[in-house]
This record gives C-alpha cells, structure tokens and sequence, in this order.
C-alpha cells in the first residue's frame, strides 16, 4: 500500500475551485494530478537539456539491412 501524507497548506480558494471544475476531480486528486504534471514538466525539460550532447553512430542501412545499388 502507498505511504500517504498528510499535509496543510494554504491554496487560493478561487484556484482550488477552478481546477475541481474543469477537471471533475475532488481537491486532493487535483492536488494530485498537478504535482504529477509538475513532475512530467521537469523531466521533459531534463530531456531536452540532452540535445546536441548525446551521440549516436548508427548505421540505419545496416539495421533496415537496405542494399544500396
């Protein structure tokens, strides 16, 4: 079973509203999905710090084992 904590914060009310309205969830699965998205949006821009700086040598016509002619 997952290890829950309990916490107190204080949120804007008008905020907490919105998003239980346009989502259709209650306040902690809301509370929930934002952390998760927070999560989602590092490690999307922890990726796309990694362009330019990994290399690959592959040899696509030996992998799709194409014959040039």
């Amino acid at each position: 079973m997952k290890r829950l904590k309990k916490i107190s914060t204080n949120i804007p009310e008008q905020l907490l509203k919105e998003a239980c309205e346009l989502t259709n969830l209650n306040q902690t699965e809301v509370l929930i999905a934002g952390l998760r998205e927070l999560i989602a949006q590092h490690q999307r821009e922890s990726i796309i710090d990694l362009k330019g700086k990994i290399k690959v040598d592959i040899d696509l016509d030996a992998i799709r084992q194409r014959v040039r002619l």
